[in-house]
Parts: structure tokens; C-alpha cells; sequence
């Protein structure tokens, strides 16, 4: 047993790595405050402390991994249960039995301990193997790049090995040492009316394989198991101190911060609406660009541009790739990972802060390829000034990689530490688009379409109606049939695909004819209405979706509509989720909800086809009517369980058509086609028809069908229910 002076000197070291620990802590602040104001972000305060607590305790965010859920949480509540630990070790280097006062020998303390300590190490030892069987090229046959740790198909492909394998190498260490030493008190005790299995439930067996050895030896050996637990755990805090980036030891701390400082107060994530464009720290509305002097700078060019949350979003990523995994993008053999994208701006944010003396010391930590690029691109030197006034684009994050996201909000619904990647990437867009006017070619001609047509095509406004004359009735439009919205049930929104597009007027079609059979009478607005934005504002033209919106609001206003039903996913977002903010407050229900009711309240009675024309089916989840707005089961039920085949990314795991982010509008050159890939996951069901719920995800899974030149149908749900409706009146005539 060492000299009672011997504490004095743990002591100052203690406080020398816990220095350091603090200077990284403060650098991470540093960070964050390079940021511009994220409004609402910190109250209110009573609710979001709730929010955080179910959210970690829980641990709600890990979806769809029961296993790796349940032995993080263990990790997680070990850390703070041990750390009482920590100082029995510290006093243990004078006194191999010292123990807490009161607590140190009361039975249901000890229990605690030991639990969470072999909780603790089965958990990391699964997420060590975890780590290390999944995505490996022996497991998927690939064969990995030179340099690689993990082949692309890995969640773990690009994330940083080493600082995994530390931090999970110092979780085991730690509390190995934990139970080995209770282990060694239980026979240093031996005699005492402590060193009974009341006190060491599950480490006397520990003690037993040490009998025999003598107290002085066992005195020993509790102080050596103290000084290697110390060892460990003062390293730690040195390691991750003087590499503030590493988020996948800074998380444990961060992560509490970033859960509370979420988007949503009652802990959904930041999918449906994008966040405003902020001038000056608050939103941007039309009134506002007359007086704006024209130095303003929209969206975001450099990292300082990013706001405090979503530069503490880079900070607290674990590089776990869960986004990466469920990525479009990515999967489709693309640039983009989201993973990626916030730690390349995780990268740049650290070695542009004003504590990087030099960017040189900070590619030395970490990897040194994305920090390597930068420096000889320019975008970041020595002086720390230059950093933060670098333009991201495209030296941080080239073009391939922005444009290529689908706003498929996969990433978002998926990271288990509330990154919200989809307010970084339209941030650049915002910026490229409305400062730079540097955006994919096609957008220019989308943008002109809606601009001066209020439709992406540019098509004449008057065909709006076309899709209902083959029609046996007649569809009112308000303003010409009928003199308001009020007077009828509900304003059927149209939509610019289902007006256009001739495969999305046969869903505009079924829709009306079913809504004509239960009775529910509805009007349209014809040349009146206009889209709704959604495509120029997920390409950073937040302007113009502001000037379609506006028109639309004030339309919808003028009609006095209240109740409306659309059959495009993404006008559903925009018009429920998007239009409150500027004005529009209305009850809107997406086709599919509004025939499920009617079809539970009997007024549609739709029959399945006889046996022999019976057709295997599969749904496809939009990504606007089911991630972003967790519609999930009313398509279904209005398929029937029966002939509905899931493919193995459904739901909230569902992959994206495509269309998402105005990419129905132009041609991503890179990779293969996010539609094909789809189209072959509905085919590997088995299933002869495709469902869908969305024009856009009908049109590109047409395109799929095509390119694969696959037997199988698209058809949206309307559709197929329209068809069984006729087969039960064809059988009642």
C-alpha cells in the first residue's frame, strides 16, 4: 500500500488530465460559438429537461437494433454508477478496504455496483463485436481500398477506427479492473462480517480463486488493480481533451446537450418542415427582401454561417453510420453520406476555430485526408482567421455531394443523437442557390416553370382541369360552380403531378370518382391553384417557395378553405406542416387517411378480386406521407393484409423512390438509380403490383419498372381501391 503522500500527488495529476479535459470541453465551446443564433433552441426549459430525460433513459432513438439498444443503455448508466468507483480507487492507493462512509458496505449500493459493472462489460464487449464483424470485407466479399478499415456497404465506412477501439478498450479495462478488485476485497476481507455474498453477489467467486494468498499480497493487489483503474481512466480524459472532435467519447457528455436542444420539444424528430431561412437572426419573409440592403448573406457559405446547434451536431457525431446505412444516396453509389458530410465539416469547424494555431496539429489527430484536402485547396492555413471565412463549397463539400441528397429525412429519423443533417444540407443550398445561382441546369428551367406557370413543367395553367373529362360527372371548381370552399365537405388539392403528369391523373381521377361514390362532395380550384413551392425550397430557393406559398395561402384564404385533401405527399407536407408558419392554418388529410375512414364507415365497400385474378402486392412508403409524417397504416389497411407483401426496408426504414429534394426535376448523373434499386427490392417480394400513396413515387417507380424491364405494375393505392369498389358494384348489379 502506497504513502498517504501518494494521494496528494494522484490528486494533482488528477487535476493536470482534468485541465486538459476542460481546455478540449472549452474548445468545443469555442466551436459552437462560432455559430450564428438557433432560436428556441433552449426553452422552454421545464419540458425540454423532460423530453431529454425519456429520451436518454430510454434510449428511444435507437431503432430497429433491440440488442445494440439494450447494451448501450447498459454502458451508458455504468458510467455514471461507477464513477463512485473512481474514488474508492484513489483512496484504495493508502488503504487497500477503504470504503464509503455509510453507503461503502450497505448491500444495495454494492449490488448496484457490481450489476452495472458486469453490465457494463458485456455491453462493450458486444459493441466491440459488433463493431468488428459488421460491414467487414470477409463478411460482405468485398475487398477494401487501400487504406480502408471498412469496406463502402459498412455503416462504419469512413468513421475513424482507432478512437472506437480506445474508447471501447478503456469501458472494458475500467470495469474489469471494477470487479477484479471487488473480487480481491472480498478475500482481503475475509473474516469480516462484510465478506459475505449478501455484499459480493457476484464477484465472491473472484475472491475465492485468491485464497490462500496473504492479506500484505492481497493489499497489493487491490492497489495495483487501483493504479491501472486510475491509469485508465485519467487517459482517457487526456486523449479525448486534446482531440475535442472526437465524438465518439465526446458524445457521452454532448449528446445530452444536443437531445435538448432538439427541433421538436415533444422529442420527434426534425423531419416535415425545413427550418427558416434566418436574416439577421429571424425568418425570412417577402416583406422583408424590399428592405434588405443586398449585403446580406442567405444561407450558408462558411462554417460560421452554421448555426451554435448544428456545429454541436458535428461535434456530438458518434460516427456510428446508422444515416449512412439507410442513405439513398450512399447505397445508390453516390458521394453523399450524411455521416460524412458532418464530420468533414466537423473537421474544418475544429481546425478553423480560433484555437487552431495551425491546421497541421489537427490533421495529425485525426485522420488527415479530409484536413489534408483542405489545406492544399487553401481553405484552411495556418492563419486561424482564414478558416472560418473559407467557402464550404466546394472545397469542403463539392457539388456531387449537396446536390445529391433526396431530403429523404432517413438520416435525421435514424441518428441516435438527434443530428439534424437536413438543416446543414438545405443551409448550403440556400446559399448556392439564391447567392451563387450555381445549382444542377435543369432547377433554372423548373424554377422559370413555377415562376412564371405556378407549375415545375411550365404548362399551361388551363390544363390544370384535364385530368377530370373523361370523368361521368361533373367536378365543381370553386369560384365557378361553387362560390366557397364551405360549401362543400372538402378542397380537393390536385396537385401539379396529378394535373399533369399522365400517370398521376389516373390517381386524381380515382380519388374524385371514389369521393363521388361515399358521397362527400368536394370542389377543386382549377387554374387557381399553383404549387405549392415544395420543390424549389428542398432546392434552397427559399424565395420562391415563399412567393408560391404566399399565393396559394392567400388563394386558399379566399375561398375560405378549412378541410383539404390532398393525394400528393409532398403538397401534404408543405401545406400541413409548412404553410402555418406563413399563415395557412388548415385541416388537411391525405387521400389515403380520408377513403381508410370512409371505407371504415362504410361508405366505400371495395371487394377483393376471385382467386384467380388475385395479385400479389407491396407498399411503398413515400417518404413525405411516412417519414416525415408517420402515415404509415392507413394505406395499408386500405390494401388489406391479405395480399400485401413488405419489402425489407419498410415504414420508417422504407428507402426513397427518388423524387425527393426536386430530383424528380433533374438527372443525377452519379452512381445508380435510386428508382432501380428500389424497384428491385419490391421485386425480390415476389410481387406483382406495387403500391404507392404519392404521384412522384409512382412516376419514378414507372421508371424503375422500365429500366429494370420488370413484369410488374405501379399502381397507387387510390387506384387499386377504386378497382375493388367496382368489382362490388359490378357483383350488387
Amino acid at each position: 500500500m502506497l504513502p498517504t503522500w501518494s494521494l496528494i500527488i494522484a490528486g494533482l495529476i488528477t487535476l493536470a488530465c482534468a485541465g486538459i479535459f476542460l481546455r478540449g470541453l472549452w474548445q468545443i465551446v469555442t466551436v459552437a460559438r462560432m455559430g450564428t443564433v438557433a432560436p428556441g433552441r433552449l426553452t422552454p426549459v421545464g419540458p425540454r429537461l423532460w423530453m431529454t430525460m425519456k429520451e436518454t433513459l430510454s434510449h428511444s432513438a435507437f431503432k430497429n437494433r433491440p440488442w445494440i439498444r439494450v447494451a448501450h443503455w447498459c454502458v451508458m448508466i455504468s458510467f455514471p454508477v461507477l464513477f463512485f468507483t473512481l474514488v474508492t480507487a484513489f483512496n484504495q492507493l493508502a488503504d487497500p478496504a477503504w470504503a464509503f462512509p455509510i453507503i461503502g458496505h450497505w448491500a444495495p449500493w454494492e449490488w448496484l455496483i457490481e450489476i452495472f459493472a458486469w453490465a457494463g462489460l458485456i455491453g462493450g464487449l458486444y459493441l466491440t463485436w459488433v463493431r468488428t464483424r459488421t460491414g467487414r470485407a470477409k463478411n460482405s466479399g468485398e475487398t477494401l481500398e487501400s487504406g480502408d478499415e471498412f469496406p463502402r456497404t459498412s455503416r462504419f465506412y469512413g468513421s475513424i477506427n482507432w478512437q472506437a477501439r480506445y474508447v471501447e478498450f478503456t469501458i472494458v479495462g475500467v470495469v474489469v479492473c471494477v470487479l477484479l478488485i471487488r473480487g480481491a476485497e472480498y478475500a482481503y476481507l475475509a473474516g469480516a462480517e462484510y465478506a459475505t455474498l449478501v455484499h459480493f453477489p457476484t464477484t465472491a467467486w473472484i475472491g475465492g480463486l485468491l485464497t490462500g494468498l496473504s492479506q500484505g499480497t492481497l493489499g497489493w493487489i487491490i492497489t495495483i488493480l487501483a493504479i491501472i483503474k486510475l491509469v485508465l481512466s485519467l487517459s482517457w480524459l487526456v486523449v479525448i481533451g486534446l482531440v475535442p472532435s472526437m465524438g465518439v467519447a465526446w458524445h457521452r457528455f454532448l449528446a445530452l446537450i444536443n437531445v435538448y436542444a432538439k427541433t421538436n420539444v415533444d422529442g420527434s424528430k426534425a423531419l416535415g418542415p425545413l427550418p427558416d431561412l434566418l436574416v439577421d437572426g429571424k425568418p425570412l419573409r417577402l416583406d422583408m427582401i424590399e428592405e434588405m440592403e443586398g449585403d446580406e448573406r442567405l444561407g450558408i457559405e462558411t462554417i460560421s454561417d452554421i448555426s451554435w446547434k448544428g456545429l454541436l451536431d458535428t461535434a456530438t457525431c458518434t460516427e456510428c453510420g446508422r444515416c449512412q446505412d439507410l442513405c439513398p444516396a450512399w447505397n445508390s453509389a453516390k458521394p453523399l453520406s450524411p455521416k460524412l458530410l458532418v464530420t468533414a465539416l466537423r473537421d474544418h469547424a475544429f481546425a478553423s476555430a480560433p484555437f487552431a494555431k495551425a491546421a497541421v496539429s489537427m490533421e495529425e489527430a485525426h485522420s488527415g485526408d479530409v484536413l489534408g484536402a483542405l489545406m492544399e485547396s487553401g481553405a484552411i492555413g495556418s492563419d486561424p482567421k482564414r478558416g472560418p471565412n473559407a467557402p464550404l463549397m466546394p472545397n469542403v463539400v463539392t457539388p456531387d455531394v449537396l446536390w445529391a441528397c433526396t431530403m429523404c429525412g432517413a438520416c435525421v429519423d435514424q441518428c441516435p443523437v438527434d443530428i439534424e443533417h437536413l438543416d446543414l444540407v438545405v443551409g448550403l443550398r440556400r446559399h448556392q442557390t439564391l447567392m451563387e445561382s450555381t445549382f444542377p441546369a435543369e432547377l433554372g428551367k423548373m424554377f422559370t416553370g413555377m415562376e412564371n406557370k405556378g407549375n415545375p413543367w411550365g404548362l399551361n395553367p388551363r390544363k390544370r382541369l384535364d385530368w377530370a373529362k373523361k370523368l361521368d360527372f361533373d367536378v365543381p371548381q370553386v369560384g365557378v360552380d361553387v362560390e366557397s370552399a364551405d360549401e362543400v365537405d372538402y378542397l380537393f388539392w390536385v396537385g401539379c403531378a396529378g394535373a399533369y403528369d399522365d400517370r398521376a391523373k389516373k390517381t386524381s381521377a380515382a380519388v374524385a370518382e371514389l369521393l363521388n361514390t361515399a358521397g362527400v362532395s368536394f370542389a377543386v380550384l382549377g387554374d387557381g391553384e399553383s404549387c405549392t413551392g415544395d420543390p424549389a425550397r428542398r432546392a434552397g430557393n427559399e424565395v420562391l417557395f415563399q412567393m408560391l406559398a404566399a399565393q396559394n395561402i392567400e388563394t386558399l384564404n379566399e375561398v375560405g378553405a378549412k378541410r383539404i385533401v390532398v393525394s400528393c405527399a409532398h403538397c401534404f407536407n408543405t401545406i400541413a406542416k409548412e404553410y402555418p408558419d406563413l399563415g395557412g392554418t388548415y385541416e388537411v388529410v391525405h387521400h389515403t387517411q380520408l377513403l381508410n375512414r370512409l371505407v371504415r364507415e362504410g361508405k366505400l365497400t371495395p371487394v377483393p378480386p376471385s382467386e384467380e385474378d388475385r395479385k400479389k402486392i407491396t407498399y411503398h412508403d413515400p417518404c413525405f406521407l411516412g417519414r416525415h409524417n408517420k402515415v404509415y397504416n392507413a394505406p395499408r389497411e386500405l390494401l388489406g393484409d391479405k395480399d400485401v407483401v413488405e419489402m425489407e426496408l419498410n415504414r420508417e426504414r422504407a428507402m426513397c423512390c427518388g423524387a425527393g429534394g426536386a430530383h424528380a426535376f433533374f438527372e443525377d448523373k452519379n452512381g445508380t438509380s435510386v428508382s432501380g434499386m428500389r424497384t428491385r427490392q419490391a421485386m425480390a417480394t415476389g410481387a406483382e403490383v406495387i403500391a404507392t400513396a404519392c404521384p412522384f413515387c409512382t412516376t419514378m417507380l414507372n421508371d424503375g419498372v422500365r429500366g429494370e424491364a420488370a413484369e410488374i405494375e405501379v399502381k397507387d393505392v387510390s387506384v387499386l381501391l377504386l378497382e375493388g369498389v367496382k368489382r362490388g358494384q359490378a357483383r350488387s348489379e
